[in-house]
């Protein structure tokens, strides 16, 4: 296994794939964005155009460490639908790959794993069925880290989500680090 991965849907919620990427590189993680399409570009759910390190003709496919999926609509509705990615993700998550999901990727792209079953989650109120009807347990909380599983609420938590991803990958001594250049 190998990489660091934000997957990228048309329709992605701008403030939890940048923010997220941005702190996990204050962090020193080598982190890429993936467009699940050939297109070099991806349009946000704001309609912001952004540029990705990586399009789906580049991307290797081997198995990557972490697959970091933000929400957004319909972003989230995209990512989803992919069956190659939703592949990928289960394979990753089997392998022993961290998987981290925010607002509505828990309910929409999480609930296509295999075994959620007595894991802890949260997500933007509405969508967190689909995980509890595989018998994942629903909190409202800002991010939620429960083994290889890492969930946020939604935009407003960004911030804390890259942190708890970055706390899982470089521990807290770098979370401190960059919440202190962040003035947090």
């Amino acid at each position: 296994m190998k990489g660091i991965y934000i997957f990228l849907a048309d329709g992605f919620e701008d403030m939890e794939a940048i923010a997220t990427r941005d702190v996990l590189l204050r962090g020193g993680v080598d982190v890429q964005t993936v467009s699940i399409t050939e297109d070099p570009f991806v349009t946000s759910s704001h309609g912001i155009t952004v540029s990705v390190d990586l399009t789906r003709d580049d991307f290797d496919g081997e198995t990557p460490q972490v697959m970091i999926f933000p929400g957004g609509m319909p972003g989230t509705k995209n990512l989803a639908a992919d069956r190659e990615l939703m592949a990928l993700m289960r394979k990753c998550y089997a392998d022993g790959g961290v998987i981290a999901a925010i607002c509505a990727a828990p309910g929409l792209v999480l609930s296509q794993l295999d075994d959620v079953e007595c894991k802890r989650f949260t997500c933007f109120e509405g969508f967190q069925d689909a995980m509890i009807g595989k018998g994942a347990i629903y909190t409202p909380e800002s991010t939620v880290v429960d083994g290889r599983l890492i969930t946020g609420r939604g935009a407003g938590h960004a911030v804390a989500f890259g942190l708890a991803i970055l706390k899982k990958l470089k521990g807290q001594e770098t979370v401190e680090r960059v919440k202190a250049g962040l003035m947090l």
